[in-house]
């Protein structure tokens, strides 16, 4: 990421939401280091959420399940960051930033490792669950970290650095989990995230500076968040449009071999080629929103849109799904950093829950996408209808953007 020069004064930092010119707290190799810090934590959550949609036959084979019901681990997931997220992040609304994104970590890294000794499909989606629940406060916190590192000015580039970690994986991780999963066993994945965590442990505890908590942070401030109705409307922006998204993404591996004709052994390569398209992403949307939060919400739900019905439209012609699921990837990922940075604003008392509230919508959204995807596919409409479904809900997700960007030019005219 751009390093930030050395500070000239001994101007105090404040807070992330304020527009006034402030010093930022780290700059050069520290900053650097501590961002690479926190975003491993996200190249391993980025590997256990994405891997297993690489893995259903696999892990269908293995467990003697359907499908649908492989779709069940991703939603069990979901339903833990979306639990989580919340109460986790007020829970710790008193303690040291740093000692809070260490005790997610460790939560996070032993909960992998009990996906990959349970022994049957029951306790795997309850190790699933219980995984998913240190995601979203993870992400808010570390966002909120990496804000405080800088000036307001590169808040929203910041904030996409510490994402980065999970495109990464994308290019990176899942793909070779996923090999990994196919030639030897399924579950090594959760094994490979364990260890994933346990760096991550390491790289924080040595890297990253300690940040005390907000003067008066408390359960009831964080909490307050949820008082607020633009947080709800970004959060349902966000469920609705990657919902969408999600409906197809779940299914990616079947959509590949069973539609577009592609081998099972090259589902790894079509992941890496999403991953690059989240890494492009993210770097774009993450200066997009230093530009315009609200416009970049809008325009990444309309090309969103676009992608999903012309994907939809010509999956069984093999070399255009390597050039849609990149593309799909980029639409994705540059729309995360300012859902991020519009629910910071929203709540600025309480940034810690409002930025986990993000990865709670997101997750949402993969659950919905992924039970919703699932419903079409035993309703016996085909393998290209969760693409179908992904473009309607990705409508919805547009006017639901509309309708925040409305209400957020009568806030900023009061």
């Amino acid at each position: 990421m751009t390093q930030n020069p050395e500070p000239s004064s001994s101007t105090p930092l404040t807070n992330t939401a304020s527009h006034a010119v402030v010093e930022p707290k780290l700059y050069g190799s520290k900053l650097f280091w501590a961002v690479v810090a926190l975003a491993m934590g996200g190249f391993g959550i980025g590997a256990t959420e994405f891997t297993i949609m690489g893995l259903v036959q696999e892990g269908s084979k293995d467990l003697g399940v359907s499908l649908p019901a492989m779709g069940v681990l991703i939603s069990a997931y979901a339903l833990g960051v979306v639990v989580g997220a919340p109460i986790l992040t007020a829970m710790l609304a008193k303690a040291p930033r740093k000692t809070a994104v260490i005790w997610l970590m460790v939560a996070f890294t032993v909960f992998n490792s009990l996906s990959f000794f349970a022994p049957t499909y029951e306790l795997i989606v309850a190790a699933r669950f219980l995984s998913g629940l240190p995601h979203g406060a993870y992400f808010g916190l570390a966002a909120i970290l990496a804000a405080s590192f800088v000036a307001p000015t590169k808040r929203g580039s910041a904030i996409a650095w510490v994402m980065m970690g999970l495109s990464v994986a994308n290019v990176v991780g899942v793909p070779f989990i996923t090999w990994l999963g196919q030639n030897f066993g399924w579950r090594w994945m959760f094994a490979s995230v364990a260890f994933v965590g346990a760096l991550t442990l390491l790289l924080i505890i040595l890297l990253v500076p300690n940040v005390p908590a907000l003067k008066n942070a408390s359960v009831r401030t964080e909490l307050s968040a949820l008082k607020n109705g633009q947080v709800w409307m970004a959060i349902a922006t966000g469920v609705v449009g990657f919902g969408g998204f999600f409906a197809m993404y779940s299914y990616i591996s079947p959509i590949a071999t069973d539609v577009a004709g592609i081998s099972l052994k090259t589902v790894p390569v079509l992941l890496a080629l999403y991953g690059v398209g989240m890494v492009i992403g993210n770097w774009v949307g993450g200066k997009l929103s230093d530009i315009s939060v609200i416009r970049t919400i809008v325009w990444c739900c309309i090309v969103m849109i676009a992608l999903q019905l012309g994907f939809g439209l010509t999956a069984h012609i093999t070399w255009l799904v390597f050039i849609w699921v990149p593309l799909l990837g980029i639409a994705g990922s540059a729309l995360v950093p300012s859902l991020q940075a519009l629910l910071m604003d929203s709540a600025p008392k309480a940034q810690a829950l409002a930025a986990s509230l993000n990865h709670s919508s997101l997750n949402t959204a993969n659950a919905l996408g992924a039970l919703l995807g699932a419903a079409v596919l035993d309703a016996g409409f085909g393998l290209r209808a969760p693409m179908f479904l992904g473009a309607a809900l990705a409508v919805l997700g547009l006017i639901l953007a509309l309708l925040t960007a409305m209400r957020q030019r009568k806030i900023d005219a009061a």
